[in-house]
């Protein structure tokens, strides 16, 4: 088969004057296109670099593609970024890896992610969300849990979390999202504080979706309030320790993985995802939010977790790959 890379490198994307430093957080390096790249390839299929944006559009109406492995973000700040490509994907007809347009507007979605728990009884943090300055005027705080962790409601790889994002009170939590509101363009997520162990979970598959582990991320200084800032994941080999499979107590363990199943297939998450939780002192798993289109990158950590777990980068992208062949029976024909 000749399989189409769809892709948003760094190096492409221009860096608007004002912008904060991690505007381009979630976007790809050529050495990542280069795992997915020499996985694919040593399947035994051909490979062809399509590229994002325009780019992405000119050259998938001109090379003839059997597959697509999509690991696009998208352009701009819409909550609906990420599924440009895709879209333009099933308008073609063409296949692709990964999940569809409408799991993954949901999803980057933060807020609608939550409500979306919430009615399915998953324990999800207390939140509100604040869309621009007047409503950030004529929100009452009383009775909102502090502290508080502030993030953008349209973004992942902790884009806009930093270490002043958590917050103590009513008048930090203001500061923070006005602040916010002008930074990213977009509405802001104020999201009640989970004191306890941050987990993330790998799915692999379809039909039934598998567990492919659970990974306890561990600051190397020990702090009761944890975040897993921006800086943090720059800095992951000096800040933080990886321990997989997670050491949890069986019944936090089933929960999660119950929890994390029932996530994947109620947002219709395709062949892969990631998943977030804080675990409570008293055990409950609180989920944070999903991610259908994780990093594939060596840093990234749903690549760290099955490292750990014996796999190697490229057998990983190869499994998720497979996965999805197995949703278009007619592409191994090919």
């Amino acid at each position: 088969m000749r399989v189409g890379l769809s892709f948003d490198l760094k190096e492409t994307m221009a860096h608007e004057a004002g912008a904060p430093d991690d505007m381009l957080e979630e976007y790809d390096s050529p050495t990542t296109i280069g795992y997915i790249q020499r996985a694919i390839e040593g399947l035994g299929h051909s490979t062809v670099k399509l590229g994002g944006g325009k780019e992405f559009i000119r050259n998938v109406l001109n090379e003839k593609v059997d597959i697509v492995f999509n690991i696009a973000e998208g352009r701009g700040t819409y909550r609906s970024r990420e599924a440009q490509v895709p879209s333009i994907l099933e308008m073609l007809d063409i296949p692709y890896v990964g999940s569809d347009p409408e799991c993954l507007a949901v999803c980057l979605d933060k807020h609608l992610t939550k409500k979306l728990m919430q009615m399915e009884g998953i324990p999800t943090p207390e939140w509100r969300l604040i869309a621009n300055q007047q409503e950030l005027k004529e929100t009452v705080w009383k009775g909102f849990p502090f502290p508080a962790i502030i993030k953008p409601s349209f973004e992942g790889s902790s884009k806009g979390i930093h270490a002043n994002s958590l917050v103590d009170s009513a008048a930090q939590a203001a500061a923070t999202v006005s602040e916010m509101l002008e930074t990213y363009r977009q509405p802001v997520l104020v999201e009640q504080f989970i004191d306890g162990d941050e987990i993330t979970v790998g799915m692999l598959g379809n039909s039934p979706v598998k567990v492919l582990g659970m990974m306890k991320i561990i600051p190397r200084k020990q702090s009761n309030r944890f975040v897993y800032t921006v800086e943090v994941k720059r800095d992951w080999k000096n800040l933080v320790d990886y321990e997989c499979p997670a050491h949890l107590k069986e019944a936090t363990t089933k929960k999660i993985a119950e929890y994390s199943r029932k996530t994947f297939e109620m947002l219709g998450c395709r062949d892969f995802s990631r998943i977030d939780f804080r675990v409570s002192a008293d055990g409950i798993p609180y989920m944070l939010e999903i991610n259908p289109l994780p990093g594939l990158g060596d840093y990234s950590d749903l690549i760290i977790m099955a490292v750990k777990l014996g796999w190697k980068h490229e057998e990983l992208i190869a499994l998720v790959f497979n996965a999805a062949l197995e949703r278009y029976p007619l592409c191994v024909h090919v």
